[in-house]
């Protein structure tokens, strides 16, 4: 097997090392769990803050979509043994794509003043080994917002909703009429971009 996945996570932090920049990534790894690693470092201006100064942000939910399921891969992604239908699930990806209120697809107890936000690309991707791979580029995201709306598109992919019902759920602003919220094994902040 192949690794399959790259991520491009930043964080940002203010500090008076006299370390040079190059070498920050050995110095943080060899203090940092195994979990987490260091792969680049640079300056940036002191007023520059790695959420807030965020333009777009992609993310990937992974979903195994074979009969059994993987043991070696249980926690890094979601298994759903129901044959989905990718077609319709593409046809219903385009609803999410453009500015909405995405107040459908929130978690209760979400502190966002507005769910307002702009999907600029949505894509349901088959890869080999029954993996289906659903990547949302976009401004910002509400809490669960990506699981619920890989939720809803599960719901499509099974046959228990239309394609054409996206658009009524993002205008109906009810949690209720949108997809369950899907676990978080198998979603992945893969790119940021400023």
């Amino acid at each position: 097997m192949q690794v399959f996945m790259q991520f491009g996570q930043v964080a940002n932090f203010k500090t008076n090392s006299n370390i040079p920049i190059e070498k920050f990534p050995i110095a943080l790894n060899t203090n940092l769990k195994k979990s987490i690693r260091i792969k680049s470092a640079e300056e940036v201006d002191l007023r520059f803050h790695s959420r807030l100064n965020c333009k777009k942000k992609t993310y990937r939910y992974i979903i195994d979509n074979s009969k059994y399921g993987s043991a070696i891969y249980r926690n890094l992604e979601t298994h759903i043994a129901i044959a989905l239908d990718i077609e319709k699930m593409k046809q219903a990806i385009k609803y999410f794509e453009g500015e909405h209120d995405f107040k459908a697809f929130k978690a209760s107890g979400t502190s966002s003043k507005s769910s307002i936000r702009t999907i600029y690309k949505a894509k349901v991707i088959r890869k080999p080994n029954n993996k289906i791979w659903i990547e949302l580029t976009g401004n910002g995201f509400l809490y669960n917002m990506v699981r619920i709306i890989v939720g809803t598109l599960v719901e499509v992919g099974m046959g228990n909703m239309e394609p054409e019902e996206i658009r009524t759920i993002i205008e109906s602003k009810k949690r209720e009429n949108a997809g369950k919220t899907l676990p978080p094994q198998g979603l992945y902040l893969v790119r940021v971009e400023y």
